[in-house]
């Protein structure tokens, strides 16, 4: 049985859809960490969409800055992207911890 998840906060439009475009940069970056992946051409194709994808999430904050929205609330937004899995999105993109080293031999 999959567990239910918690619900959305309530966002504006606009929140959402920086909600949104952050977590799909985020995927991109994550799918370009050259710790994490092997493949040149999948690294390759992720960096293409994220240029769109940036451009997005600056056309989201551009519109809430027009609109008057001024003040981001943090809480509110971080709430959103735990239930979008964002922890574990953006843990993609940082990098892989060393291995650890074998115990010498004695």
């Amino acid at each position: 049985m999959v567990p239910e998840l918690p619900p959305l906060p309530a966002l504006t439009r606009s929140e959402g859809e920086l909600v949104d475009c952050y977590l799909e940069v985020v995927d991109l970056l994550g799918r370009i960490n050259p710790s994490r992946t092997t493949d040149t051409y999948a690294a390759l194709r992720a960096a293409q969409a994220l240029v769109g994808r940036a451009a997005a999430l600056k056309d989201a904050l551009t519109v809430m800055h027009l609109r008057g929205e001024t003040d981001l609330h943090h809480g509110t937004l971080a709430r959103a992207l735990r239930v979008l899995d964002g922890e574990r999105r953006s843990g993609l993109v940082t990098v892989l911890p060393e291995p650890a080293a074998p115990p010498p031999d004695l």
